[in-house]
Parts: C-alpha cells; structure tokens; sequence
C-alpha cells in the first residue's frame, strides 16, 4: 500500500469488490448524468444506467494485464484509477474518478502518480486514455501531469479528446 500525503492511501483493489462497484456505479452515474443532462436535458433513465454499469465489469483491470487502483480518504473510499495494458508497451487509462465530496483534496494527482507506477510495473512505456469536452476537469488535471492530446486512437463514440504520456523509468 502506499501512503500518500493529505490522509490519502492508494492500494490495488479486486475489479469486482463491493468498494470497486461502488465506485464504479458513482463514476458512471456521474459522467452519464451529465453527458444527458448537457445534451438532452434529463439524467440518464435508471434502466439504461442499470444495464450499463453491468455491462462493464471491468474484467480488464484484473492482473496480469491489468490494475484497479482504489484511493481511501481517512480510511474511505474515495475513487479510482485503473489501468489495462493493450500492447507490451502501452497501458490504457481507465475509470479515473474521485468522489465528488473529496474532490479538491488532492485525490485527483495522488491516484494519477499511483496509476503511472502501476503502469510501470504492469511494462508500460506510455499511457494512453480518453476523455470528453465536458470533462473540464479531466482533461485540465491530464494537462497539469504532463499528458499530452494527440490524434484519435479509438473509436469510442463518446470520446473526443485523446491523451498520451511517456513514462519515464
């Protein structure tokens, strides 16, 4: 486990715990709810949602080929961030979240530097990931860690920025 400033702790965590679900149905709920919310003036139907989150069940964040990183504040669960390798080289950015009642205590850089280790680890040379225009924040902390936007390199249908960083060693 590493221990990390302002009460923060980062350790791996099982895809498929309750504390991983947990978070994930937050995270999904959240960036679903805006992205309807911005775009068709309603929150997500509770249907679609339902059958979204399990649609995911992150089986990609299980090792080898893949981490869940869950970030505790005082001990509680308070966000995530996974990453997945696609290639020898490269790993894939996931479900980077913070829990929006610790957000702006310094969750978001705490589980990014936790991310880019894990990644080290897993052999990754760069980190890929995706994000949304209506992510402000997302793409504004990705900025701040020295991510940089390249060219599209998926075909995610609600993607619209595109991130890359080398890892150093």
């Amino acid at each position: 486990m590493t221990r990390t400033p302002a009460s923060w702790t980062v350790a791996p965590e099982p895809f498929d715990s309750p504390v991983a679900a947990a978070l994930w149905r937050a995270y999904y709920t959240e960036v679903s709810d805006r992205w309807y919310l911005l775009h068709e003036g309603h929150p997500t139907d509770p249907a679609e949602l339902e059958r979204e989150v399990a649609a995911d069940t992150g089986d990609y964040l299980a090792p080898p080929g893949g981490v869940l990183l869950v970030a505790r504040y005082d001990g509680e669960p308070g966000g995530t961030a996974g990453v997945r390798m696609l290639d020898a080289g490269t790993g894939e950015l996931k479900r980077v979240f913070v829990s929006e009642q610790l957000r702006g205590k310094g969750g978001g850089p705490v589980l990014l530097a936790a991310a880019e280790e894990a990644a080290r680890r897993l052999g990754a040379e760069r980190l890929i990931l995706d994000t949304r225009s209506d992510l402000v924040e997302a793409r504004a902390l990705y900025a701040r860690h020295g991510y940089q936007e390249t060219e599209r390199h998926n075909d995610d249908i609600y993607a619209e920025h595109w991130f890359e960083k080398r890892l150093g060693r």
